[in-house]
């Protein structure tokens, strides 16, 4: 399968830090990690394919997520090929039911927090009539 358009234009660590949303430091690491790849100038600079940036996003979204960089690499061949080892899909089934109950303690502490914020309308006049 031959690189489309978008693959082939390349872009500086700035580019990509500012259209993903992170730093420069960043997308070293994540080179460091093996998560990410660039390409070298003649004068070693760092070129990404434009594609990147989305790679970025979602390994952003796996760490705030929890995982850690020697998760997200273990996942990342998964997400490119559309193939799970079993070891792969262990790993991601442990991982959502470890989101699911982080969901679902932050919903019980919503519904404390909403209840507070009721109970704090009730008693405080100017708090009601701003809200």
């Amino acid at each position: 399968m031959s690189p489309t358009t978008e693959e082939l234009r390349m872009l500086r660590i700035g580019e990509i830090a500012a259209r993903s949303g992170v730093s420069v430091r960043a997308l070293r690491y994540y080179e460091e990690q093996g998560l990410l790849d660039a390409e070298r100038t003649a004068s070693g600079q760092r070129r990404y394919p434009e594609n990147a940036v989305d790679r970025v996003r979602f390994i952003q979204q796996l760490y705030a997520a929890g995982l850690t960089s020697k998760d997200v690499l273990a996942l990342l061949p998964c997400v490119h090929t559309g193939v799970a080892t079993p070891a792969m899909m262990a790993l991601l089934l442990e991982q959502r039911g470890r989101i699911d109950r982080q969901i679902a303690e932050l919903s019980k502490a919503r519904e404390r927090l909403d209840e507070v914020i009721r109970i704090g309308r009730d008693y405080v006049p100017e708090v009601a009539a701003a809200s």
